[in-house]
C-alpha cells in the first residue's frame, strides 16, 4: 500500500472529546471518526486492525471446533418475551418498532436468537455438543458513552453458544473457551488475567472475564498476594472475618452535623474515622424498598445485592420514596424508626457505638448498636472488596490491579433453554432442556485495549499481531531517483513476502513521516536517504525500543523479517 493513495487522516491536536488514551490516539491516527455519542466509523486504518483481531479470535475458535454462522442484528420481541428478558434487560436494550407497529430490539446479544435455531433444527443426543459462533456488531443503549471504542453504544463483538446433553458436556464446553480465549489474547500479544465475574444481566452460574491489564483501565481486579484467586470488583467475596467489637454500649444520641452530609464532612466534623460512621441506602429491589448498611469507608456492591435477593433490577431510590421510608430528607438517612427491613454488612455487624443518620436535616445519631435500637433483617456480604481485605481462598491479602474487560464467558445452564422450551430427546427417549454456554470477546475492546497497553507519548506502539502494516518504508527525498528506486525495490521485496509494509510515497518533510509513522505504531521502519545509500545501507528502526541500526540494502528484507519475529515472540 502507497501513503499517497490511502486514507490516513491525522491529527496533529487531541480532540477535545477525548479522555483515554486509546480515543485520543484512535483519533489522532485517523482511525475511527466519531457520528454520534458511542457510535464511530471505523476508517481504513482502524478497520485493518480489526480485522486482524478478527481473524485471531476466527482461527483460535475455530481450532477449539466452534462453527461460525451470522445472525441478524434485528430481534422480534417474541423471543425476549419468551426467555423473560424484554423487561428485565433494562433501558441498555433499544426497542423498536416496524411499519406494523411490531416490537423489535436491536440486539445487544443473541442468546434467544441462537436458542431459536438450536430448538427448530436439533432434537437428539446424537448431534450435541454443538458450539456456534458469530462476529457482528451490537447495540447497547449505554446511559454513559465514553473513552471511544472502549465503551461505545454499536461495538463488534464475536459471541459463542454451546449446547450439551449435561453438565458434564458443559463443563467441559466451557473449559474449551476458556483455553480458546487464552488463546485469542496471548496470539494478540496483550497481557491479561482470569477473573471470577458476576453473570449479570446474561445470567447463568458462574463465569470469568478475561482482562486486559492497563493503568488506564476502568474496571479493578482483585487478586490475592499468596494465592492465585483473582475476581473483578462485583465478585470478589469479602470474608466475615470483622472481630466483634468489645465496646460498652453507650447511649445514643442526636448531633446537629449543620453542612455536613457526606461521611468525609460528617467525619471531619465530629472528629471521628470514617470507618466509624455507617451508610444506610434506602435501594429499591424490583418492587420493593429495602436499606443496606455498609461502614463509612466501604462501598455497597449492587451486583452482590441483586444477587442476595435474586433480583432483577437493584437501584438507589427516588428522594420521594426515601422520605417516605424514612420519614427524613435524602443525605441523612438512618436504621432507627424507618418502614422498611434493614440489613446490614458483616463489618457493621461486628460493630458498636456507631454514627448513622438520623432521618432529620442535619442530624446524625451517634452511639447506636444494632440489636437495642434496631434489628437487621440480615447480615451478608454486601460491599466492594478493598486492598488488604483477607483473601476468601487462603487468607492472603487482596491487592488491586486496573484492567480493561475483553472477554466474558458465561456457564447458563438451562436459563434460555428451559424458558423458551428448548429440549432434545435423550438416550431414553425422554425430553431433556439443553445445557448452555455463552462466550463473548469484545473485538472493537480488544483493539482500543491493545494501544492502552501499548503505547507513548509519541503514539501507538501496536503489537506486531495486530498492526495495520507490519513495516514502513520511508524514502527521505521523493525527488531523489536512487532512493526512490531502492525504496521501490525494498518496499516490492517486503511486499512479497507477505510482510504488509506501507510505502509511505508522499512528497513531506522526513520529520512529518517519522511523526506520522510513530502516531500510527507501525513496528519498524526502514528509512533511505542518499547518504546510508552511499554506504549501500537503510537505516531500520524499531519503534517500540527506538533502537536503528544500519542494514546493507541487499539484507534489510530478512532483517526485518527477524526483527518482526523477534516482537511477535515467535523466536
Amino acid at each position: 500500500m502507497r501513503y499517497s493513495r490511502f486514507f490516513i487522516p491525522t491529527l496533529r491536536e487531541v480532540p477535545a472529546e477525548a479522555e483515554v488514551v486509546s480515543h485520543k490516539l484512535m483519533l489522532r491516527a485517523g482511525m475511527i471518526k466519531k457520528l454520534a455519542s458511542g457510535i464511530y466509523s471505523y476508517l481504513p486504518l482502524g478497520l485493518m486492525v480489526i480485522r486482524k483481531v478478527e481473524d485471531v479470535v476466527r482461527r483460535c475458535m475455530n481450532e477449539a471446533g466452534a462453527i461460525e454462522l451470522l445472525m441478524p442484528s434485528v430481534q422480534p420481541a417474541e423471543l425476549w418475551k419468551e426467555s423473560g428478558r424484554w423487561n428485565y434487560y433494562g433501558k441498555e436494550l433499544l426497542r423498536i418498532k416496524d411499519r406494523h407497529d411490531r416490537d423489535f430490539c436491536y440486539g445487544p446479544t443473541h442468546e434467544e436468537v441462537i436458542t431459536d435455531i438450536i430448538r427448530s433444527y436439533i432434537s437428539s443426543y446424537k448431534n450435541l455438543p454443538i458450539n456456534l459462533y458469530q462476529i457482528q456488531n451490537k447495540f447497547r443503549d449505554e446511559v454513559r458513552p465514553r473513552f471511544g471504542l472502549m465503551r461505545g453504544r454499536e461495538f463488534s463483538m464475536k459471541d459463542a453458544y454451546s449446547f450439551d446433553i449435561d453438565d458434564a458436556g458443559a463443563n467441559l464446553s466451557y473449559e474449551k473457551m476458556y483455553k480458546a480465549y487464552c488463546a485469542v489474547f496471548e496470539a494478540c500479544g496483550l497481557k491479561y488475567k482470569v477473573v471470577e465475574a458476576d453473570s449479570g444481566a446474561i445470567g447463568g452460574s458462574f463465569s470469568h472475564e478475561f482482562m486486559v491489564l492497563a493503568e488506564t483501565g476502568e474496571d479493578f481486579v482483585i487478586s490475592c498476594d499468596s494465592c492465585n484467586y483473582s475476581a473483578n470488583l462485583e465478585k470478589a467475596i469479602c470474608v466475615n472475618d470483622h472481630k466483634k467489637s468489645g465496646e460498652e454500649l453507650l447511649p445514643s444520641e442526636d448531633v446537629a452535623t449543620p453542612k455536613a452530609k457526606t461521611v468525609e464532612e460528617v467525619a471531619a466534623f465530629l472528629g471521628m474515622p470514617a470507618e466509624k460512621i455507617v451508610k444506610t441506602m434506602i435501594v429499591r429491589v424490583d418492587e420493593k424498598l429495602v436499606g443496606i448498611m455498609v461502614r463509612g469507608d466501604h462501598e455497597m456492591n449492587e451486583a452482590k445485592v441483586k444477587n442476595y435477593f435474586n433480583a432483577s433490577v437493584v437501584e438507589l431510590a427516588s428522594h420521594a420514596e426515601i422520605e417516605e421510608a424514612t420519614g427524613g430528607p435524602l443525605g441523612y438517612s438512618g436504621p432507627v424508626g424507618i418502614k422498611v427491613p434493614v440489613y446490614g454488612d458483616y463489618a457493621v455487624a461486628a460493630m458498636a457505638n456507631y454514627c448513622v443518620g438520623a432521618n432529620l436535616r442535619e442530624t446524625h445519631t451517634i452511639n447506636i448498636n444494632h440489636g437495642r435500637d434496631f434489628e437487621f433483617a440480615d447480615v451478608d456480604d454486601f460491599r466492594n472488596a478493598n486492598p488488604g481485605d483477607t483473601c476468601c481462598k487462603c487468607g492472603g491479602k487482596y491487592v488491586i490491579t486496573k484492567g480493561i474487560e475483553v472477554g466474558h464467558i458465561f456457564k447458563l445452564g438451562t436459563k434460555y433453554s428451559a424458558s423458551m422450551n428448548a429440549t432434545y430427546l435423550d438416550k431414553e427417549g425422554k425430553r431433556q432442556p439443553f445445557i448452555m454456554g455463552c462466550y463473548g470477546i469484545g473485538v472493537t475492546r480488544v483493539a482500543a485495549s491493545a494501544i492502552e497497553q501499548n503505547h507513548d507519548e509519541k503514539g501507538i506502539v501496536w503489537p506486531v499481531q495486530l498492526a495495520p502494516f507490519k513495516a514502513v518504508v520511508t524514502p527521505l527525498s521523493v525527488k531523489e531517483e536512487d532512493v526512490v528506486k531502492n525504496a521501490e525495490a525494498i518496499y516490492n521485496i517486503l511486499n512479497n513476502m507477505g510482510l504488509e509494509p506501507l510505502l509511505d510515497d508522499r512528497d513531506e518533510r522526513a520529520g512529518v513521516k517519522f511523526n506520522d509513522a510513530e502516531l500510527i505504531g507501525i513496528p519498524v521502519r526502514i528509512t533511505v536517504g542518499k547518504k546510508t545509500l552511499e554506504r549501500g545501507c537503510v537505516e531500520v528502526t524499531v519503534r517500540k525500543t527506538g533502537v536503528t541500526e544500519e542494514v546493507p540494502v541487499a539484507e534489510c528484507a530478512h532483517r526485518v523479517k527477524d526483527l518482526l519475529a523477534e516482537l511477535s515472540g515467535q523466536i
